[in-house]
């Protein structure tokens, strides 16, 4: 049975074959050539047996279309030979010599004064073709300059348009996120994007966010599209008034990823409540249970009572008419022993003097009781 093949060119290019020798069955990365559509080219396999036969039956350059069924072996193409290492060592020189030719055509553009880029050239394997790819934003009339190319190269020259992003397909280069675009990896297929892809993932609309480096929506956000819209049915519209435990609350904001509603209460302002906890408080809502709201916690209000009642320190109570009492003298602390009297002319022993006693004031405590006046 002959074995289908999926051969790989320069940039995306893919098409499938059929390998007719059966005893030495093609192995992945080996380069074969393979007919072209005047001539030959030099590929290498991708995917063989039944994974090039489930990729091609997604769709391919063999005339079927995505979803049917793959073509039978005997309807594909057939490999012509295994590629020697003088073929392989032809076909890297030509791939070297390509950004030398391409920007030989820039300059015969620049001549012609055409508004279209070059964007990359591509040889076949045989020298009978050369594939110039470019980007323009309208119709270009570039027959004159197939003229002049086909000339100066003594080959076929094929001038192909390609968009933004089959451009990036085929340049490759690396993404926000750090890896090689997936366009010219493993995404053969470049389905259609649009902006509402970003508004129902609630991505922030800024074009520096949300494209990717051939200046088109990033193709990344079609991937998790079908689960955002799956989960957007669990969570509430947002401005739509539900019944809460708490009565009637509007849904401000929803967050899919953290699973988290975002309520606002027209006396008790804004809360964030879990989603599993939503759901339990609507359902107690439609069953008529309603949890008022508690009181807003806060330091209560000092009113006069309060500070009348407030306890005063001591020695300003009254009121401020009436005066304080006197504070009590501090008692008298230990005197310095007195200085022995000199002893008198005679022997004697000195009289002790006798300390003056200081007089009191009336009203002062421990001052003898004034006499009544006459």
């Amino acid at each position: 049975m002959p074995q289908t093949v999926e051969v790989r060119f320069k940039g995306t290019r893919r098409a499938f074959f059929r390998w007719l020798d059966e005893a030495s069955p093609l192995r992945l990365q080996e380069a074969v050539i393979v007919p072209a559509e005047r001539g030959l080219d030099l590929g290498r396999v991708s995917a063989t047996g039944a994974v090039a036969e489930r990729k091609c039956g997604g769709g391919c350059g063999t005339g079927c279309a995505v979803g049917e069924a793959a073509p039978a072996a005997a309807e594909l193409p057939a490999v012509v030979r295994r590629a020697t290492q003088d073929e392989v060592r032809r076909h890297n020189e030509l791939r070297r010599a390509e950004e030398d030719d391409r920007r030989a055509v820039v300059e015969q553009v620049r001549a012609a004064g055409l508004p279209m880029k070059v964007s990359d050239a591509e040889w076949q394997w045989d020298r009978q073709r050369l594939t110039i790819f470019f980007t323009a934003e309208q119709r270009v009339d570039f027959r004159g300059l197939v003229k002049e190319l086909a000339g100066r190269f003594k080959a076929r020259i094929d001038l192909r348009q390609i968009g933004a992003r089959d451009e990036a397909a085929r340049l490759t280069g690396v993404g926000r996120c750090g890896r090689e675009y997936c366009c010219s990896t493993w995404l053969t297929e470049l389905s259609p994007v649009s902006l509402s892809l970003a508004k129902d993932q609630r991505l922030a609309l800024n074009p520096s966010q949300i494209s990717g480096g051939c200046g088109r929506l990033l193709c990344c956000l079609k991937y998790e599209h079908e689960f955002y819209v799956a989960a957007r049915k669990r969570f509430p519209r947002e401005g739509k008034t539900v019944d809460t435990a708490r009565g009637k609350e509007r849904v401000v904001a929803v967050d899919i990823l953290r699973e988290r509603v975002v309520l606002r209460h027209e006396t008790e302002g804004s809360r964030i409540v879990p989603l599993v906890q939503f759901d339990e408080e609507r359902a107690q809502a439609a069953a008529g249970v309603i949890t008022p709201p508690a009181p807003p916690a806060g330091p209560p209000e000092r009113g006069r009572e309060e500070r009348a009642a407030r306890p005063q320190p001591e020695g300003r109570a009254g009121t401020r008419g009436e005066r304080a009492p006197a504070r009590e003298p501090r008692p008298p602390g230990p005197q310095p022993p007195a200085a022995a009297a000199p002893p008198a002319a005679d022997g004697a022993p000195a009289k002790k003097r006798r300390r003056r006693r200081r007089r009191r004031k009336p009203g002062e405590p421990g001052a003898p009781p004034s006499s009544p006046e006459a």
